[in-house]
C-alpha cells in the first residue's frame, strides 16, 4: 500500500507542474461541482419542479450511494496526500480519502440524470463531469489516483443499478403496503447506523425522505410537473426556506457534538429534512395551489 501511496503522490506532483495562484482559484471553484451544497440545491429541483417519482429514485440511490461512500472511508480509513506530504495540499479535507466522495458522488449524480438528457448529451455529461471534478481533486491534492478510481467505480456502479433496477423496485414497492415501506425505511436506516455510528445524518436524511415519499404517493398525488414557471420558482424558494427553518431550528436546541445524544438529535434534524422535502412542502405546494395534483392512474 505504501509504494501505492507513493505513486499516487508523485502523480500529484506531475500535475501540480502546471500549478498557479489563478489555476488554483479556478480548481477550487470547479470542485464545488461535487460538493453536496451543489447537491442539496439540484435535488430539490428535481422532486418538487420536474418528475417527483424519478426524483424519489434518484433521491434514494444518491443517498444510498453517498453512505458507501462515508461507510467506505471510515472502514480504510486511508489518509489523504497532503498528511503524507504536506507540500501537495493545496487545499484540505478533514475526513478520510478512500474512496473519493466527489468522484462518486458526481458520477452517482450525472450516471442517474444520463438517460433523462438528451442524447448524447447525457451521457458525455456522465463521464466528462465526473473526471473534471475528479481531475480537481487530484489538482488539489486531497485524493490519491485511486481514491479517484474507486469513487468513479462505486458512483457508476450505483448509478446502472439504478438505471436497469429502478423500474423494476418501484413496480415491487408499488404494490406493497405503505407499512412494509416505512419498515423497510426504518431497517434500513439501523443498518446504517449500525455500520456508522460516527455519522447519523445520511441515514437520518434517508429515513425522513424515504417515509415522506411512501405516505405521499399514498395519501395525495402531487405532481411536479404542474404549474408555470412562477408557481415553481415560489415553490422551490418556499421549500428551501423551510429545510433551512428545520435545519437551524432543532440545531439549535441540539446537544453539541461529543454530548449525549448528540447522534440521536442529528439523525432527528437530518430525518426531519428528509420528510419535508418528500411530504411536508409538497403537501403545502398543494395547499397553497401552487401544483396540481396527478390525474389517477386507471
Amino acid at each position: 500500500m505504501d509504494s501505492i501511496l507513493s505513486w499516487g503522490i508523485d502523480v500529484i506532483h506531475v500535475i501540480q507542474t502546471i500549478s498557479s495562484p489563478g489555476l488554483t482559484v479556478v480548481m477550487k471553484i470547479l470542485t464545488l461541482a461535487g460538493s453536496e451544497y451543489f447537491y442539496l440545491l439540484f435535488l430539490p429541483i428535481l422532486f418538487w419542479c420536474i418528475d417527483e417519482r424519478f426524483g424519489v429514485r434518484f433521491g434514494l440511490v444518491f443517498l444510498l450511494s453517498s453512505f458507501v461512500n462515508s461507510w467506505t472511508k471510515v472502514l480504510f480509513a486511508q489518509p489523504r496526500p497532503f498528511n503524507l506530504d504536506p507540500s501537495v495540499g493545496l487545499s484540505h479535507e478533514s475526513s478520510y480519502g478512500l474512496p473519493s466522495g466527489h468522484a462518486q458522488g458526481t458520477s452517482t449524480f450525472w450516471g442517474l440524470l444520463a438517460p433523462k438528457i438528451k442524447r448524447p448529451w447525457g451521457l458525455l455529461l456522465a463521464i466528462l463531469v465526473p473526471a473534471l471534478v475528479s481531475f480537481t481533486r487530484l489538482y488539489l491534492g486531497v485524493h490519491f489516483p485511486t481514491d479517484i478510481i474507486a469513487g468513479l467505480a462505486l458512483g457508476w456502479g450505483f448509478a446502472l443499478a439504478g438505471i436497469f433496477l429502478g423500474d423494476k423496485a418501484a413496480t415491487l414497492l408499488a404494490a406493497w403496503h405503505i407499512r412494509v415501506k416505512i419498515i423497510i425505511a426504518a431497517t434500513l436506516a439501523i443498518v446504517m447506523n449500525a455500520l456508522n455510528m460516527q455519522d447519523t445524518s445520511l441515514s437520518g436524511l434517508f429515513f425522513g425522505f424515504a417515509a415522506g415519499a411512501a405516505f405521499l404517493f399514498d395519501r395525495f398525488r402531487f405532481d411536479a410537473s404542474s404549474g408555470t414557471v412562477r408557481q415553481k420558482a415560489a415553490r422551490y424558494g418556499l421549500g428551501l426556506t423551510g429545510v433551512l427553518i428545520l435545519y437551524l431550528g432543532v440545531k439549535l436546541i441540539a446537544p453539541v457534538e461529543g454530548e449525549s445524544l448528540y447522534a440521536l438529535f442529528r439523525f432527528i434534524r437530518y430525518g426531519l429534512v428528509g420528510a419535508w422535502v418528500s411530504l411536508g412542502a409538497p403537501w403545502l405546494f398543494l395547499r397553497l395551489n401552487l401544483a396540481s395534483t396527478r390525474p389517477s392512474e386507471t
